[in-house]
Protein backbone atom coordinates (compact mmCIF):
# COMPACT_ATOMS: atom_id res chain seq x y z
CA UNK A 1 0.00 0.00 0.00
CA UNK A 2 3.00 2.35 0.49
CA UNK A 3 3.54 2.40 -3.26
CA UNK A 4 0.04 3.86 -3.76
CA UNK A 5 1.08 7.20 -2.24
CA UNK A 6 2.79 8.58 -5.40
CA UNK A 7 -0.37 7.74 -7.37
CA UNK A 8 -2.30 10.45 -5.52
CA UNK A 9 0.08 12.97 -7.09
CA UNK A 10 0.56 11.18 -10.43
CA UNK A 11 -3.15 10.75 -11.20
CA UNK A 12 -4.09 14.46 -11.26
CA UNK A 13 -0.84 15.26 -13.11
CA UNK A 14 -1.62 12.70 -15.85
CA UNK A 15 -5.23 13.89 -15.95
CA UNK A 16 -4.04 17.48 -16.45
CA UNK A 17 -1.64 16.51 -19.25
CA UNK A 18 -4.24 14.48 -21.15
CA UNK A 19 -6.83 17.25 -20.70
CA UNK A 20 -4.34 19.77 -22.05
CA UNK A 21 -3.80 17.65 -25.16
CA UNK A 22 -7.54 17.86 -25.81
CA UNK A 23 -7.88 21.57 -25.06
CA UNK A 24 -10.04 22.13 -28.18
CA UNK A 25 -12.32 19.19 -27.34
CA UNK A 26 -14.48 20.10 -24.32
CA UNK A 27 -16.23 16.73 -24.30
CA UNK A 28 -12.91 14.92 -24.03
CA UNK A 29 -11.79 17.19 -21.19
CA UNK A 30 -14.97 16.47 -19.25
CA UNK A 31 -14.58 12.72 -19.70
CA UNK A 32 -10.89 12.70 -18.83
CA UNK A 33 -11.52 14.91 -15.80
CA UNK A 34 -14.28 12.63 -14.55
CA UNK A 35 -12.15 9.51 -15.04
CA UNK A 36 -9.17 11.10 -13.32
CA UNK A 37 -11.27 12.32 -10.40
CA UNK A 38 -12.79 8.87 -9.92
CA UNK A 39 -9.34 7.26 -10.06
CA UNK A 40 -8.08 9.74 -7.44
CA UNK A 41 -11.09 9.02 -5.23
CA UNK A 42 -10.55 5.25 -5.47
CA UNK A 43 -6.84 5.57 -4.66
CA UNK A 44 -7.56 7.87 -1.72
CA UNK A 45 -10.06 5.37 -0.29
CA UNK A 46 -7.49 2.59 -0.62
CA UNK A 47 -4.81 4.67 1.13
CA UNK A 48 -7.10 5.57 4.04
CA UNK A 49 -8.06 1.90 4.37
CA UNK A 50 -4.36 0.98 4.36
CA UNK A 51 -3.59 3.54 7.07
CA UNK A 52 -6.41 2.19 9.25
CA UNK A 53 -5.23 -1.40 8.77
CA UNK A 54 -1.45 -1.01 8.77
CA UNK A 55 -0.77 2.29 10.52
CA UNK A 56 1.20 5.20 9.10
CA UNK A 57 2.34 4.62 5.50
CA UNK A 58 5.49 6.11 3.99
CA UNK A 59 7.59 5.79 0.86
CA UNK A 60 11.01 7.17 -0.06
CA UNK A 61 11.11 8.34 -3.67
CA UNK A 62 14.15 6.91 -5.45
CA UNK A 63 14.93 4.66 -2.44
CA UNK A 64 17.03 7.36 -0.79
CA UNK A 65 16.74 6.78 2.95
CA UNK A 66 15.25 9.44 5.21
CA UNK A 67 16.17 12.15 5.98
CA UNK A 68 18.02 12.52 2.65
CA UNK A 69 15.37 11.53 0.13
CA UNK A 70 11.92 12.80 -0.80
CA UNK A 71 9.44 11.42 1.70
CA UNK A 72 5.75 10.84 1.16
CA UNK A 73 3.81 9.91 4.27
CA UNK A 74 0.16 9.25 5.05
CA UNK A 75 -1.24 9.18 8.56
CA UNK A 76 -4.93 9.32 9.40
CA UNK A 77 -5.13 13.12 9.07
CA UNK A 78 -3.36 13.43 5.71
CA UNK A 79 -5.10 10.41 4.16
CA UNK A 80 -8.49 11.59 5.42
CA UNK A 81 -7.99 15.08 3.98
CA UNK A 82 -6.78 13.61 0.70
CA UNK A 83 -9.99 11.58 0.49
CA UNK A 84 -12.20 14.59 1.27
CA UNK A 85 -10.26 16.65 -1.31
CA UNK A 86 -10.85 13.93 -3.92
CA UNK A 87 -14.60 14.05 -3.22
CA UNK A 88 -14.68 17.85 -3.54
CA UNK A 89 -12.67 17.88 -6.77
CA UNK A 90 -14.91 15.21 -8.30
CA UNK A 91 -18.09 17.12 -7.47
CA UNK A 92 -16.69 20.51 -8.53
CA UNK A 93 -15.43 18.96 -11.75
CA UNK A 94 -18.97 17.74 -12.51
CA UNK A 95 -20.47 21.13 -11.64
CA UNK A 96 -17.97 22.75 -14.01
CA UNK A 97 -19.53 21.00 -17.01
CA UNK A 98 -22.24 23.65 -17.22
CA UNK A 99 -20.89 26.43 -14.99
CA UNK A 100 -17.63 27.12 -16.85
CA UNK A 101 -18.01 28.88 -20.19
CA UNK A 102 -16.39 27.48 -23.37
CA UNK A 103 -13.75 30.22 -23.54
CA UNK A 104 -12.36 29.32 -20.12
CA UNK A 105 -12.47 25.62 -21.03
CA UNK A 106 -10.48 26.34 -24.19
CA UNK A 107 -7.89 28.29 -22.21
CA UNK A 108 -7.19 25.31 -19.93
CA UNK A 109 -9.65 25.40 -17.04
CA UNK A 110 -9.78 21.61 -16.59
CA UNK A 111 -5.98 21.02 -16.71
CA UNK A 112 -5.48 23.84 -14.21
CA UNK A 113 -8.08 22.37 -11.87
CA UNK A 114 -6.20 19.08 -11.79
CA UNK A 115 -2.81 20.75 -11.39
CA UNK A 116 -4.33 22.56 -8.41
CA UNK A 117 -5.49 19.15 -7.12
CA UNK A 118 -1.97 17.78 -7.53
CA UNK A 119 -0.60 20.62 -5.41
CA UNK A 120 -3.23 20.08 -2.71
CA UNK A 121 -2.63 16.32 -2.50
CA UNK A 122 1.13 16.80 -2.54
CA UNK A 123 0.85 19.26 0.36
CA UNK A 124 -1.13 16.76 2.41
CA UNK A 125 1.25 13.85 1.78
CA UNK A 126 4.73 15.36 1.83
CA UNK A 127 7.04 14.66 4.74
CA UNK A 128 9.57 17.32 3.78
CA UNK A 129 9.37 21.06 4.44
CA UNK A 130 10.91 22.13 1.13
CA UNK A 131 8.60 19.88 -0.85
CA UNK A 132 5.69 21.35 1.09
CA UNK A 133 6.85 24.72 -0.26
CA UNK A 134 7.05 23.28 -3.79
CA UNK A 135 3.51 21.90 -3.59
CA UNK A 136 2.26 25.17 -2.17
CA UNK A 137 3.70 26.97 -5.19
CA UNK A 138 2.22 24.46 -7.65
CA UNK A 139 -1.12 24.96 -5.96
CA UNK A 140 -0.85 28.74 -5.80
CA UNK A 141 0.39 29.31 -9.36
CA UNK A 142 -2.55 27.34 -10.76
CA UNK A 143 -4.91 29.19 -8.41
CA UNK A 144 -3.55 32.55 -9.62
CA UNK A 145 -4.53 31.67 -13.19
CA UNK A 146 -7.91 30.23 -12.24
CA UNK A 147 -8.71 33.33 -10.21
CA UNK A 148 -7.84 35.70 -13.05
CA UNK A 149 -9.55 33.74 -15.83
CA UNK A 150 -11.74 36.06 -17.88
CA UNK A 151 -9.79 39.26 -17.28
CA UNK A 152 -12.77 41.13 -15.82
CA UNK A 153 -11.94 44.19 -13.74
CA UNK A 154 -13.25 42.73 -10.46
CA UNK A 155 -11.33 39.50 -11.09
CA UNK A 156 -8.05 41.30 -11.79
CA UNK A 157 -8.46 43.43 -8.67
CA UNK A 158 -9.16 40.35 -6.54
CA UNK A 159 -6.29 38.45 -8.15
CA UNK A 160 -3.86 41.30 -7.42
CA UNK A 161 -4.69 41.23 -3.70
CA UNK A 162 -4.58 37.43 -3.65
CA UNK A 163 -1.22 37.27 -5.40
CA UNK A 164 0.37 40.03 -3.29
CA UNK A 165 -0.51 38.52 0.08
CA UNK A 166 0.33 34.98 -0.98
CA UNK A 167 3.70 36.05 -2.37
CA UNK A 168 4.42 37.63 1.02
CA UNK A 169 3.42 34.35 2.64
CA UNK A 170 5.69 32.39 0.30
CA UNK A 171 8.58 34.74 1.06
CA UNK A 172 8.17 34.19 4.81
CA UNK A 173 7.87 30.44 4.22
CA UNK A 174 11.06 30.36 2.14
CA UNK A 175 12.93 32.44 4.72
CA UNK A 176 11.94 29.94 7.42
CA UNK A 177 13.14 27.08 5.23
CA UNK A 178 16.50 28.79 4.76
CA UNK A 179 16.96 29.21 8.51
CA UNK A 180 15.97 25.59 9.15
CA UNK A 181 18.37 24.18 6.59
CA UNK A 182 21.20 26.52 7.51
CA UNK A 183 20.91 25.53 11.17
CA UNK A 184 20.08 21.83 11.05
CA UNK A 185 21.17 20.67 7.58
CA UNK A 186 17.88 18.87 6.98
CA UNK A 187 14.32 19.67 5.96
CA UNK A 188 12.77 16.30 6.71
CA UNK A 189 9.90 16.97 9.11
CA UNK A 190 10.56 13.95 11.31
CA UNK A 191 14.29 14.72 11.52
CA UNK A 192 13.57 18.37 12.35
CA UNK A 193 11.17 17.29 15.09
CA UNK A 194 14.00 15.34 16.73
CA UNK A 195 16.61 18.09 16.39
CA UNK A 196 14.37 20.85 17.73
CA UNK A 197 13.65 18.98 20.96
CA UNK A 198 15.17 20.13 24.21
CA UNK A 199 16.24 23.55 25.50
CA UNK A 200 19.26 24.00 23.19
CA UNK A 201 17.28 25.58 20.35
CA UNK A 202 14.38 26.95 22.41
CA UNK A 203 14.72 30.59 21.30
CA UNK A 204 15.31 29.63 17.68
CA UNK A 205 12.26 27.37 17.79
CA UNK A 206 10.09 30.24 19.05
CA UNK A 207 11.34 32.54 16.29
CA UNK A 208 10.78 29.93 13.59
CA UNK A 209 7.36 29.05 15.00
CA UNK A 210 6.35 32.72 14.74
CA UNK A 211 7.64 32.92 11.17
CA UNK A 212 5.73 29.84 10.04
CA UNK A 213 2.63 30.96 11.94
CA UNK A 214 2.67 34.16 9.89
CA UNK A 215 3.33 32.33 6.61
CA UNK A 216 0.61 29.72 7.04
CA UNK A 217 -1.72 32.17 8.76
CA UNK A 218 -1.80 34.29 5.61
CA UNK A 219 -2.55 31.26 3.47
CA UNK A 220 -5.30 30.16 5.87
CA UNK A 221 -6.79 33.71 6.09
CA UNK A 222 -6.24 34.10 9.83
CA UNK A 223 -6.84 37.47 11.55
CA UNK A 224 -5.59 40.11 10.81
CA UNK A 225 -4.30 39.08 7.34
CA UNK A 226 -7.55 37.75 5.94
CA UNK A 227 -8.84 40.68 3.88
CA UNK A 228 -7.57 39.22 0.60
CA UNK A 229 -10.12 36.37 0.82
CA UNK A 230 -13.45 38.27 0.68
CA UNK A 231 -11.88 40.62 -1.86
CA UNK A 232 -11.09 37.78 -4.26
CA UNK A 233 -13.26 34.69 -3.66
CA UNK A 234 -16.44 36.32 -5.00
CA UNK A 235 -14.90 37.28 -8.37
CA UNK A 236 -14.10 34.05 -10.31
CA UNK A 237 -16.61 31.52 -11.69
CA UNK A 238 -18.51 29.73 -8.93
CA UNK A 239 -16.80 26.31 -9.26
CA UNK A 240 -13.43 28.02 -8.80
CA UNK A 241 -14.69 29.81 -5.68
CA UNK A 242 -16.11 26.53 -4.39
CA UNK A 243 -12.86 24.57 -4.66
CA UNK A 244 -10.89 27.51 -3.24
CA UNK A 245 -13.23 27.83 -0.24
CA UNK A 246 -13.37 24.11 0.35
CA UNK A 247 -9.68 23.28 0.04
CA UNK A 248 -7.15 26.11 -0.34
CA UNK A 249 -7.52 27.70 3.08
CA UNK A 250 -7.66 24.22 4.62
CA UNK A 251 -4.18 23.46 3.28
CA UNK A 252 -2.96 26.39 5.37
CA UNK A 253 -4.78 24.99 8.42
CA UNK A 254 -3.28 21.55 7.74
CA UNK A 255 0.22 23.02 7.59
CA UNK A 256 -0.31 24.80 10.92
CA UNK A 257 -1.57 21.61 12.54
CA UNK A 258 1.29 19.55 11.13
CA UNK A 259 4.03 22.00 12.14
CA UNK A 260 2.70 22.73 15.63
CA UNK A 261 2.05 19.09 16.52
CA UNK A 262 5.24 17.67 15.01
CA UNK A 263 8.10 20.12 14.46
CA UNK A 264 7.20 22.62 17.20
CA UNK A 265 5.61 20.11 19.55
CA UNK A 266 7.88 20.83 22.52
CA UNK A 267 7.42 23.57 25.11
CA UNK A 268 5.26 25.84 22.97
CA UNK A 269 2.69 27.06 25.52
CA UNK A 270 3.18 30.70 24.46
CA UNK A 271 2.62 29.92 20.78
CA UNK A 272 -0.54 27.95 21.52
CA UNK A 273 -1.83 30.87 23.61
CA UNK A 274 -1.18 33.18 20.64
CA UNK A 275 -3.05 30.75 18.38
CA UNK A 276 -6.00 30.81 20.79
CA UNK A 277 -6.15 34.61 20.68
CA UNK A 278 -5.91 34.61 16.88
CA UNK A 279 -8.66 31.99 16.75
CA UNK A 280 -11.01 34.12 18.84
CA UNK A 281 -10.37 37.28 16.80
CA UNK A 282 -10.75 35.39 13.50
CA UNK A 283 -14.06 33.88 14.60
CA UNK A 284 -15.58 37.12 15.81
CA UNK A 285 -14.19 39.59 13.25
CA UNK A 286 -14.96 37.23 10.37
CA UNK A 287 -18.63 36.85 11.24
CA UNK A 288 -19.01 40.56 12.08
CA UNK A 289 -17.73 41.26 8.57
CA UNK A 290 -20.48 39.06 7.11
CA UNK A 291 -23.39 40.92 8.72
CA UNK A 292 -23.40 44.13 6.60
CA UNK A 293 -22.70 42.34 3.29
CA UNK A 294 -25.36 42.11 0.56
CA UNK A 295 -23.58 39.92 -1.98
CA UNK A 296 -24.26 36.19 -1.50
CA UNK A 297 -20.69 35.07 -2.07
CA UNK A 298 -19.18 37.80 0.09
CA UNK A 299 -21.43 36.76 2.98
CA UNK A 300 -20.29 33.16 2.64
CA UNK A 301 -16.66 34.31 2.29
CA UNK A 302 -16.75 36.13 5.64
CA UNK A 303 -18.43 33.09 7.20
CA UNK A 304 -15.52 31.04 5.84
CA UNK A 305 -13.06 33.34 7.63
CA UNK A 306 -14.96 32.98 10.90
CA UNK A 307 -14.82 29.20 10.72
CA UNK A 308 -11.09 29.28 10.03
CA UNK A 309 -10.93 30.67 13.56
CA UNK A 310 -13.06 27.80 14.82
CA UNK A 311 -10.62 25.34 13.28
CA UNK A 312 -7.74 26.98 15.13
CA UNK A 313 -9.44 26.51 18.51
CA UNK A 314 -8.44 22.86 18.76
CA UNK A 315 -4.82 23.57 17.86
CA UNK A 316 -4.69 26.35 20.44
CA UNK A 317 -6.13 24.22 23.26
CA UNK A 318 -3.83 21.38 22.14
CA UNK A 319 -5.40 18.40 23.87
CA UNK A 320 -6.35 15.13 22.14
CA UNK A 321 -10.05 15.97 22.45
CA UNK A 322 -9.53 19.47 21.05
CA UNK A 323 -7.47 18.15 18.12
CA UNK A 324 -10.20 15.59 17.42
CA UNK A 325 -12.69 18.45 17.35
CA UNK A 326 -10.55 20.33 14.84
CA UNK A 327 -10.27 17.29 12.56
CA UNK A 328 -14.03 16.64 12.73
CA UNK A 329 -14.84 20.29 12.09
CA UNK A 330 -12.33 20.33 9.25
CA UNK A 331 -14.24 17.57 7.44
CA UNK A 332 -17.52 19.39 8.06
CA UNK A 333 -16.22 22.77 6.93
CA UNK A 334 -14.73 21.51 3.66
CA UNK A 335 -18.06 19.94 2.70
CA UNK A 336 -20.33 22.80 3.80
CA UNK A 337 -18.29 25.66 2.34
CA UNK A 338 -18.00 23.88 -1.01
CA UNK A 339 -21.77 23.35 -0.93
CA UNK A 340 -22.61 26.96 -0.04
CA UNK A 341 -20.40 28.39 -2.76
CA UNK A 342 -21.94 26.05 -5.35
CA UNK A 343 -25.31 27.34 -4.21
CA UNK A 344 -24.28 30.71 -5.62
CA UNK A 345 -24.79 29.24 -9.09
CA UNK A 346 -28.28 28.12 -8.11
CA UNK A 347 -29.11 31.59 -6.80
CA UNK A 348 -27.70 33.35 -9.84
CA UNK A 349 -29.52 31.01 -12.22
CA UNK A 350 -32.87 31.38 -10.47
CA UNK A 351 -32.57 35.00 -9.40
CA UNK A 352 -30.32 36.46 -12.05
CA UNK A 353 -27.91 38.11 -9.57
CA UNK A 354 -26.14 37.65 -6.23
CA UNK A 355 -27.48 40.78 -4.48
CA UNK A 356 -29.70 39.39 -1.72
CA UNK A 357 -31.72 42.62 -1.64
CA UNK A 358 -32.90 41.96 -5.20
CA UNK A 359 -33.72 38.30 -4.60
CA UNK A 360 -36.57 36.45 -2.95
CA UNK A 361 -39.36 33.94 -3.42
CA UNK A 362 -37.13 30.99 -4.36
CA UNK A 363 -38.79 28.82 -1.68
CA UNK A 364 -42.06 28.96 -3.60
CA UNK A 365 -40.61 28.29 -7.03
CA UNK A 366 -37.98 25.69 -6.03
CA UNK A 367 -38.83 24.24 -2.59
CA UNK A 368 -36.43 21.29 -2.91
CA UNK A 369 -33.41 23.52 -3.51
CA UNK A 370 -34.59 25.79 -0.68
CA UNK A 371 -34.64 22.76 1.64
CA UNK A 372 -31.12 21.74 0.61
CA UNK A 373 -29.83 25.24 1.30
CA UNK A 374 -31.61 25.34 4.65
CA UNK A 375 -29.92 22.10 5.76
CA UNK A 376 -26.48 23.39 4.75
CA UNK A 377 -27.11 26.78 6.41
CA UNK A 378 -28.34 25.23 9.67
CA UNK A 379 -25.27 23.00 9.74
CA UNK A 380 -23.01 26.03 9.36
CA UNK A 381 -24.93 27.63 12.23
CA UNK A 382 -24.27 24.60 14.43
CA UNK A 383 -27.86 23.39 14.78
CA UNK A 384 -28.26 19.74 15.86
CA UNK A 385 -28.28 17.09 14.60
CA UNK A 386 -26.30 18.35 11.59
CA UNK A 387 -22.53 18.04 11.20
CA UNK A 388 -21.60 21.54 12.37
CA UNK A 389 -23.15 20.92 15.78
CA UNK A 390 -20.92 17.97 16.67
CA UNK A 391 -17.66 19.66 15.70
CA UNK A 392 -18.44 22.72 17.81
CA UNK A 393 -19.69 20.56 20.69
CA UNK A 394 -16.36 18.70 20.83
CA UNK A 395 -14.40 21.96 20.78
CA UNK A 396 -16.62 23.47 23.50
CA UNK A 397 -16.14 20.36 25.69
CA UNK A 398 -12.37 20.62 25.20
CA UNK A 399 -12.45 24.33 26.11
CA UNK A 400 -14.48 23.71 29.27
CA UNK A 401 -12.16 20.87 30.29
CA UNK A 402 -9.19 23.26 30.07
CA UNK A 403 -11.14 26.10 31.78
CA UNK A 404 -10.86 28.31 28.69
CA UNK A 405 -14.25 29.85 29.35
CA UNK A 406 -13.56 33.07 27.44
CA UNK A 407 -12.84 31.00 24.33
CA UNK A 408 -16.02 28.97 24.82
CA UNK A 409 -17.91 32.28 25.01
CA UNK A 410 -16.27 33.38 21.74
CA UNK A 411 -17.32 30.10 20.06
CA UNK A 412 -20.92 30.56 21.26
CA UNK A 413 -20.98 34.23 20.25
CA UNK A 414 -19.59 33.55 16.78
CA UNK A 415 -21.98 30.60 16.43
CA UNK A 416 -25.00 32.75 17.29
CA UNK A 417 -23.96 35.43 14.78
CA UNK A 418 -23.33 32.74 12.15
CA UNK A 419 -26.85 31.43 12.66
CA UNK A 420 -28.18 34.98 12.34
CA UNK A 421 -26.18 35.47 9.13
CA UNK A 422 -27.45 32.22 7.62
CA UNK A 423 -31.02 33.03 8.69
CA UNK A 424 -30.72 36.38 6.92
CA UNK A 425 -29.58 34.64 3.74
CA UNK A 426 -32.50 32.20 3.94
CA UNK A 427 -35.00 34.97 4.59
CA UNK A 428 -33.72 37.34 1.91
CA UNK A 429 -33.07 34.83 -0.87
CA UNK A 430 -35.67 32.14 -0.33
CA UNK A 431 -38.48 33.28 1.98
CA UNK A 432 -39.39 36.93 1.36
CA UNK A 433 -41.26 38.08 -1.72
CA UNK A 434 -39.14 39.04 -4.69
CA UNK A 435 -38.90 42.87 -4.96
CA UNK A 436 -40.42 43.10 -8.46
CA UNK A 437 -43.33 41.01 -7.23
CA UNK A 438 -44.24 43.86 -4.90
CA UNK A 439 -43.54 46.61 -7.41
CA UNK A 440 -39.85 47.42 -6.88
CA UNK A 441 -38.83 49.26 -10.10
CA UNK A 442 -35.08 49.07 -9.32
CA UNK A 443 -34.78 45.28 -9.47
CA UNK A 444 -33.42 44.31 -12.86
CA UNK A 445 -32.40 40.73 -12.10
CA UNK A 446 -33.81 38.25 -14.57
CA UNK A 447 -33.24 34.61 -13.70
CA UNK A 448 -33.78 31.26 -15.37
CA UNK A 449 -35.84 28.33 -14.19
CA UNK A 450 -33.65 25.56 -15.62
CA UNK A 451 -31.25 23.88 -13.20
CA UNK A 452 -28.79 21.45 -14.83
CA UNK A 453 -28.38 18.04 -13.26
CA UNK A 454 -24.60 18.52 -13.28
CA UNK A 455 -25.08 21.33 -10.73
CA UNK A 456 -27.92 19.93 -8.64
CA UNK A 457 -26.29 16.51 -8.19
CA UNK A 458 -23.03 17.73 -6.53
CA UNK A 459 -25.02 19.98 -4.20
CA UNK A 460 -27.36 17.11 -3.32
CA UNK A 461 -24.41 14.81 -2.56
CA UNK A 462 -22.73 17.43 -0.36
CA UNK A 463 -25.94 18.05 1.62
CA UNK A 464 -26.35 14.29 1.97
CA UNK A 465 -22.85 14.11 3.49
CA UNK A 466 -23.72 16.97 5.86
CA UNK A 467 -26.81 15.11 7.06
CA UNK A 468 -25.01 11.76 7.36
CA UNK A 469 -22.19 13.31 9.41
CA UNK A 470 -24.86 14.82 11.64
CA UNK A 471 -27.16 11.88 12.29
CA UNK A 472 -24.36 9.27 12.27
CA UNK A 473 -21.29 11.06 13.66
CA UNK A 474 -19.67 8.04 15.36
CA UNK A 475 -17.50 6.77 12.46
CA UNK A 476 -16.38 10.29 11.59
CA UNK A 477 -15.53 11.07 15.21
CA UNK A 478 -13.66 7.77 15.41
CA UNK A 479 -11.51 8.83 12.46
CA UNK A 480 -10.98 12.26 14.04
CA UNK A 481 -10.01 10.61 17.32
CA UNK A 482 -7.48 8.36 15.59
CA UNK A 483 -6.01 11.36 13.79
CA UNK A 484 -5.79 13.30 17.07
CA UNK A 485 -4.10 10.38 18.79
CA UNK A 486 -1.37 10.31 16.14
CA UNK A 487 -0.98 14.09 16.26
CA UNK A 488 -0.68 14.01 20.05
CA UNK A 489 2.06 11.37 19.89
CA UNK A 490 4.43 12.49 17.09
CA UNK A 491 6.88 9.73 18.04
CA UNK A 492 4.87 7.27 15.92
CA UNK A 493 5.30 9.52 12.89
CA UNK A 494 9.02 10.03 13.56
CA UNK A 495 9.77 6.34 14.00
CA UNK A 496 7.93 5.41 10.84
CA UNK A 497 9.89 7.91 8.73
CA UNK A 498 13.34 7.44 10.28
CA UNK A 499 12.95 3.69 10.82
CA UNK A 500 14.10 3.79 14.44
CA UNK A 501 17.12 6.06 13.87
CA UNK A 502 17.97 8.20 16.91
Amino acid sequence: MNNALPLVIAIPMITAVISLLGRHRPGMQKGVGLAGSLALLSTSIAILAGVLLEGILSVQIGNWPAPYGITLVADVLSSLLTLVAAVVVLLVSIASWTEIDPDRVAFGYHPLLHILTMGICGSFLTGDVFNLYVWFEVMLISSFVLLGFGGERAQLEGTTKYVTLNLLSSTLFLAGIGVLYGTFGTLNMADLALQLRGPTHAHLAETLATLFLLAFGIKAAVFPLFFWLPASYHTPPVPVSAVFAGLLTKVGIYALVRFFTLIFSGDAAVMHRIILVLAAFTMVVGILGALPQRDFRRIVSFNLISHIGTLLVGLGIFTPLALAGTVFYLMHDIVTKTCLFLFTSIVQRLGGCADIGKLGGLYRSHPFMALLFLLAALSVGGIPPLSGFWGKLILVQAGIAEKEYWLVAAVFGAGFLTLYSMSTLWSEVFWKDRPEAIGDPECECVGRTFLPLSLVTPIGILVFLIVVMGIWPSPFFHLAELAARQLSDPQMYIQKILQGKP
